[in-house]
């Protein structure tokens, strides 16, 4: 179906769309960098210079969106970050 009216199913597609979140990380003022990038490649799976460049991010900036995806799939991303002493929450 190219069109889709307003009576037609929502897809999968569209279903992931709304439900979209986002894993943000803070800035802190007691984590090194080297922390932070250590936890972001062990913890959610970043290489090292993602995790390098989204800790200059939050670093500059405050924050930084470490990831996207369901709030089923980030919570225990957020709370393993959280439990390793990180500041980050979920966000739409």
């Amino acid at each position: 179906m190219l069109f889709q009216t307003k009576d037609s199913p929502k897809n999968a597609i569209d279903e992931k769309i709304e439900n979209l979140q986002f894993l943000v990380l803070f800035n802190d003022d007691h984590n090194t960098f080297d922390y932070v990038i250590e936890c972001l490649v062990f913890i959610c799976g970043h290489t090292y210079e993602q995790a390098e460049q989204s800790a200059l991010i939050a670093h500059t900036k405050g924050k930084c969106t470490i990831n996207e995806g369901t709030f089923d799939e980030l919570k225990p991303i957020k709370d393993a970050l959280i439990e390793a002493g990180l500041s980050a929450i979920i966000s739409n």
